[in-house]
């Protein structure tokens, strides 16, 4: 990994509030890997976070702040280090593009 990719997550904070398992406002975003309405794939720099739930919708997104909302009813919100699902070229568009 970049050093200077390294040195830059730890300066960046993440947070994550989750309102009503309706509303969940996500800090500290680096990457949308793939949503649909049940499951969205999120790079943060806490690793990749995984949210499942029902009528999910990637509501705002601002990926130059590391800012998403998401809005659903949310099931279930995991974590799992980077180098155990592949690298990022398996992303959205990776998947697209087999």
């Amino acid at each position: 990994m970049d050093e200077g990719k390294v040195n830059k997550n730890k300066n960046k904070n993440h947070n994550m509030i989750l309102e009503n398992r309706e509303k969940v406002s996500i800090s500290g975003v680096e990457h949308v890997n793939s949503f649909n309405s049940e499951v969205i794939i999120l790079d943060t720099v806490a690793g990749l976070l995984t949210i499942k739930g029902q009528e999910l919708d990637v509501s705002k997104l601002n990926i130059e702040d590391g800012n998403v909302v998401i809005t659903g009813t949310v099931f279930s919100m995991q974590y799992s280090n980077r180098e155990s699902l592949g690298s990022k070229s398996s992303g959205l568009l990776g998947k697209m593009f087999k």
